[in-house]
């Protein structure tokens, strides 16, 4: 194996590992009581929690702290979107852990690449990185299909639309998206991405799975 990769593969099987273990949600709320009180939220982002506009994230699948942590920055500020903000001010913080179990416990979205063409050059920055500028591989944080990690706190990114991907990676590089502390490591990262890297890397894991 190549020694500059060696640390993110193990970095992977520990993500793995962690992945695995979480059977039940890491956040203390109620998919029950989620479900009632995430009908606002369905307008956008759908009946199941998939999006069916592709500027708006599917949360379902997605992991309970993520939400939850998401939610909190909206509401904080720390995370800026006229609409999302907007809704975030007016719910409880217990109602935000119920509606982030609820969006948890659904099945997540199965879609197909968008780009076919680019799924090699995508799956080389996904699986490897790149050494040559340091850019760490996405599946050391995020999961060789893309379910991410939730008791680091890392996203899902199957399934997600390409489109919304790329606007939070262009975001990061840019600065626009920082959230808090956390977030570092992915405006470091989306940084290093050049535009054809970014339009590739967001229609791959569009087709994880």
């Amino acid at each position: 194996m190549n020694k500059k990769f060696a640390p993110l593969f193990a970095m992977a099987g520990l993500t793995m590992m962690a992945a695995t273990a979480q059977a039940d949600s890491l956040v203390a709320g109620s998919a029950q009581a989620g479900k009632a009180k995430s009908i606002t939220c369905v307008a956008c982002h759908g009946p199941e929690g998939i999006s069916v506009v592709s500027t708006w994230p599917s949360l379902a699948g997605q992991g309970a702290p993520y939400l939850l942590a998401q939610l909190k920055a909206f509401k904080d500020g720390s995370r800026m979107d006229p609409v999302m903000s907007a809704q975030a001010m007016m719910i409880a913080d217990e109602d935000m852990a119920d509606i982030a179990v609820y969006f948890e416990s659904l099945s997540g979205a199965v879609q197909t690449v968008a780009d076919p063409d680019s799924v090699d050059r995508a799956e080389a920055l996904y699986r490897g990185g790149n050494a040559e500028n340091g850019t760490a591989a996405c599946i050391a944080c995020h999961g060789p299909s893309g379910r991410g990690n939730p008791a680091a706190g890392y996203p899902a990114l199957q399934g997600q639309h390409a489109v919304y991907t790329a606007k939070q990676l262009n975001d990061y590089a840019s600065g626009t998206r920082a959230t808090d502390g956390k977030t570092r490591v992915m405006r470091d990262i989306a940084a290093k991405l050049s535009p054809e890297d970014i339009e590739a890397l967001s229609s791959y894991v569009q087709g994880l799975r």
